[in-house]
């Protein structure tokens, strides 16, 4: 069940209440990390809780083989924590009067140690966010130690209770990235992609495909990982260990952390979990090339929401398997680039969406030729107009692209989406029906006028392989004629109307009475309106 707005908004009071003189910048990084610690805190407590036998204790079992304890949890979970060093151990400490910033030092040092060999990729560094000696906290030990019993309570609080399941977990870690990525546009907006532009996609991507057994899904922007999470809720098998396997990249450390966070909050394991830490562009993951030989990893889907027209380093590209067939994108502009990227490594049978500014249709030079090459070669199936300011940090309309490797058809779906929204405030809102008449009309391919046009190859090589939406859907409302003759006759009624206010209140300047400090006033008002 989702967090009603009731919970929402005292969860966020009082996380505000606690952050102190702590910029909010600062703050997420502790508040997530800490919360993800309890989560794996009372994840190993409920595992070890079967594991156990009879009279049995985790420190009893530890303390007799300490090295062999530690091996069997880490070979069943991928971490192991040790006694004394969970969640609720911190509370403890604080409820006793004894805690200190050191005992975080050393829990999270200890953890570090206790991964195991197979999960190094999804829990290395997961905390290095968190800095315990960092001025951000506090100018002393003292003060440092006071923040964190300040978010230590609240995160044991029934606010933040985890004890209702992954549903539970992931509405309040899907609840603190919103609602961070709102309040920090800027720092975080970035790596956050709508709900409702992430569910459009996603129904879109695993459309027919719903109950197949195993699937495989790519993000090379990962973000916060919110677009791999959606696209798998709509998998039968998304809650089946080993059906579904998660894969992304991520260039900025913080989001590559968030990620990796929101995944395993989500119930997601992690050795069903492979994100990489590193340039997209720069460095071709997953595989690409191995030893010299060229040996991608294709994909059942693959999505992405990359920086927009950013700039990138494309010399000496032109032998790389990603865009040897099409062509490399301007310096300025990397936005085909990561089109091609999806593409390269999305499966034969597979479909991908990928969101970008307009300009990827229209604009000219080398985007236009690659552009052309994916027409001629039939692989773009679709193509979405949003309204703007549906992004945190870009007010900006955006589009999205839905490609396949290998069509048939040659026609292309145009829709025209800009004006089906909702106003929140500063936002737009794509609302239910909107994103429902989405996904209907790119499924069913359907025209709707003023909505939707299915482009011919041949209407496309007429507009010069420009897809500007607008050459293919016209939403233009022509404004009702004008009645000249009744315009007229509302003229003359009008004019008489003032005609005859004009002579009233002539006649009732007569009627006052003048004095020689009126007069003057009276007859220079009269001449106005004679």
């Amino acid at each position: 069940m989702a967090l009603s707005s009731e919970q929402q908004t005292k969860m966020w009071a009082m996380l505000n209440q606690t952050r102190g003189q702590i910029g909010l910048t600062a703050y997420k990084d502790y508040i997530f990390g800490i919360l993800f610690y309890k989560y794996l805190s009372e994840k190993a407590t409920r595992w070890l809780k079967t594991a156990l036998r009879g009279e049995e204790t985790w420190e009893s079992v530890y303390s007799q083989d300490s090295a062999k304890a530690l091996d069997y949890v880490k070979k069943n979970l991928g971490y192991a924590i040790r006694p004394n060093d969970f969640f609720v151990d911190w509370k403890k400490a604080i409820d006793e009067d004894r805690f200190n910033i050191g005992m975080m030092t050393d829990t999270f040092g200890h953890f570090n140690q206790q991964i195991a060999f197979e999960a190094k990729r999804d829990f290395e560094g997961i905390f290095d966010g968190m800095r315990f000696d960092s001025a951000d906290l506090g100018a002393n030990a003292q003060a440092r130690a006071s923040v964190m019993i300040s978010m230590i309570e609240l995160l044991s609080t029934s606010e933040f209770d985890l004890s209702g399941g992954n549903d539970t977990i992931s509405d309040i870690y899907e609840y603190l990235v919103a609602q961070f990525a709102t309040v920090l546009a800027s720092d975080m907006g970035q790596y956050y992609t709508p709900k409702e532009i992430s569910d459009v996609m996603a129904r879109i991507l695993t459309n027919g495909r719903e109950n197949q057994e195993s699937f495989s899904i790519y993000d090379p922007t990962v973000g916060s990982g919110s677009l791999l999470l959606t696209t798998a809720s709509y998998l039968a098998n998304s809650h089946k260990r080993g059906s579904i396997k998660y894969f992304g990249q991520e260039k900025d450390a913080t989001p590559y952390r968030l990620s990796r966070m929101n995944l395993m909050m989500h119930g997601v394991e992690y050795n069903d979990i492979s994100i990489n830490h590193a340039d997209t562009l720069e460095s071709d993951w997953p595989d690409g090339v191995v030893d010299g030989k060229d040996n991608p990893r294709m994909f059942d889907a693959v999505m992405a929401n990359p920086p927009y027209s950013a700039h990138w380093n494309n010399k000496d590209r032109e032998d790389d398997s990603r865009w040897r067939e099409y062509g490399v994108a301007p310096k300025t502009k990397a936005d085909y680039a990561f089109l091609l990227h999806c593409l390269y490594h999305l499966d034969d049978s597979g479909r991908m969406a990928i969101i970008l500014p307009h300009g990827v249709l229209f604009r000219g030079a080398a985007e236009g030729r690659i552009r052309k090459v994916l027409i001629d070669k039939h692989q773009i199936e679709a193509i979405i107009g949003f309204p703007d300011k549906l992004f945190l940090n870009a007010s900006i309309p955006v589009c999205v692209l839905i490609l396949r490797k290998h069509r048939i058809e040659s026609d292309i779906l145009f829709i025209d989406a800009s004006k089906g929204f909702e106003k929140l405030k500063s936002q737009n809102h794509l609302r239910p029906e909107d994103v429902e008449k989405i996904v209907d009309i790119v499924i069913n391919r359907k025209e709707i006028e003023k909505y939707s046009h299915l482009a011919t190859l041949d209407e496309i090589k007429e507009n010069d392989y420009n897809l500007n939406i607008p050459r293919y859907v016209d939403t233009f409302e022509a404004e009702e004629p004008i009645d000249l003759v009744e315009l007229g006759k509302e003229m003359v009624t009008l004019n008489s109307e003032i005609e005859k206010a004009e002579i009233d209140f002539l006649s009732l300047l007569d009627e006052l009475a003048v004095t020689p400090d009126t007069k003057e006033i009276i007859e220079a008002t009269k001449a106005v309106f004679r």
